[in-house]
């Protein structure tokens, strides 16, 4: 794990540069993200059986969205851990650890928090380039359709049908770990604004859940979006509701 710093750019640099999720997530959430797979990314036994069998490009993608997690993690106070996929293939995080990871072609990511500041992360990454002949039609509502048209002749650059198509991962992602349910692509109606100002690559979506409630992340969900490096990034996170509380007290 020596080259490791050769491999992740760090969530500290303060311009932003080169990062993909940095002003995606709030400051309680730690991440780390990576463009490239090192050759000697070490597993845990526990973790090898689950690509024993795989190519290697599986592998090394398998072995860097983890290393990228124990990084975060360490940030954390987090002793280095087996990261295993559990239900559904989400990964399954140290007791009082919420977190999610995500990995596309040239781009692996992990976020971390402590669960008792949040209850959910869901992260998403994409290439930047449109969704396959089909895929559109069968992800999304008329309704979302229409919006992905409006907004490509606002800011043609932006493929928004795979902002729609990661928007909808992120609230996957931070729904199932609460809810313990599959959640359909149909059952999230997602609001994609545009960017935040004119010639940024950051903004803003809502997902309103269509499922049938309790809704333990609430029914309306909000997340954030960017395009940059080539790449689509989105994330949603769902802070506790004891630091909500916090919050509220803090303003009083």
């Amino acid at each position: 794990m020596k080259q490791w710093g050769r491999y992740c750019r760090w969530r500290k640099r303060s311009d932003g540069g080169g990062l993909v999720i940095v002003g995606l997530l709030p400051k309680q959430v730690r991440h780390a993200e990576a463009f490239a797979d090192p050759t000697d990314e070490a597993l845990f036994p526990e973790e090898e059986q689950y690509v024993a069998n795989a190519v290697e490009k599986r592998r090394r993608e398998f072995a860097t969205v983890r290393a990228c997690a124990r990084s975060a993690l360490r940030d954390l106070g987090y002793a280095a851990v087996p990261i295993l996929p559990g239900m559904r293939g989400a990964p399954c995080w140290p007791a009082g650890v919420v977190g999610s990871m995500t990995h596309c072609e040239g781009y692996r990511a992990a976020a971390v928090a402590l669960g008792n500041e949040v209850r959910s992360v869901g992260i998403d990454a994409e290439p930047n380039t449109s969704l396959p002949d089909g895929i559109l039609d069968a992800v999304s509502s008329p309704r979302e359709r229409h919006m992905v048209q409006a907004l490509g002749r606002v800011t043609p650059s932006v493929c928004w049908d795979k902002i729609l198509f990661s928007a909808k991962e992120s609230v996957y992602k931070v729904w199932s770990p609460l809810a313990e349910t599959f959640l359909d692509f149909h059952d999230a109606e997602i609001r994609v604004d545009p960017p935040i100002r004119e010639g940024s690559n950051i903004g803003t979506f809502y997902a309103e859940l269509l499922v049938a409630g309790p809704w333990p992340t609430g029914r309306l969900l909000e997340g954030r979006w960017c395009a940059r490096n080539g790449l689509i990034g989105t994330a949603i996170v769902v802070r506790s509701r004891s630091a909500m509380q916090g919050m509220r007290d803090l303003r009083q």
